[in-house]
């Protein structure tokens, strides 16, 4: 099986209105690069792709066949602080703030301006999840 590289063997699409202002959040409140992106004849993003640490996700403008939804995200990162006061000062709102974990992260979360939660998370015990 074949992957392209900077992607996973699953990968987030994302279907919302006003897609340019959550590209825009991906890139600049949760440290993304865009690096791939195709426009429909009539200006709306078909596909933006946004690279987040090792993982791409995928941005499409919603339409009557694909309409607007909403999901949660974990995402690990190397400040749970920093990232979250970033993805904060870029429009997301907070939803809980960081904390260490009793599972071994440090963590917080905020929901974007599309309605997503991204679970903001830095683990800070080098050791696998334990049930």
């Amino acid at each position: 099986m074949y992957i392209p590289p900077g992607f996973n063997t699953v990968a987030p699409y994302f279907f919302v209105e006003q897609a340019e202002s959550l590209v825009s959040f991906l890139v600049n409140g949760l440290g993304g690069k865009e690096t791939c992106r195709t426009m429909r004849p009539n200006g709306c993003i078909q596909n933006v792709q946004v690279q987040i640490g090792d993982s791409t996700v995928m941005i499409s403008e919603a339409t009557e066949r694909y309409p607007a939804m909403t999901c949660a995200f974990y995402l690990y990162v190397e400040n749970a602080d920093k990232a979250m006061q970033q993805a904060i000062e870029h429009g997301a709102s907070l939803e809980m703030p960081v904390a260490d974990m009793p599972y071994g992260d440090r963590q917080g979360g905020v929901k974007d301006r599309h309605g997503n939660i991204w679970w903001i998370s830095q683990r800070i015990v080098e050791e696998p999840y334990t049930p």
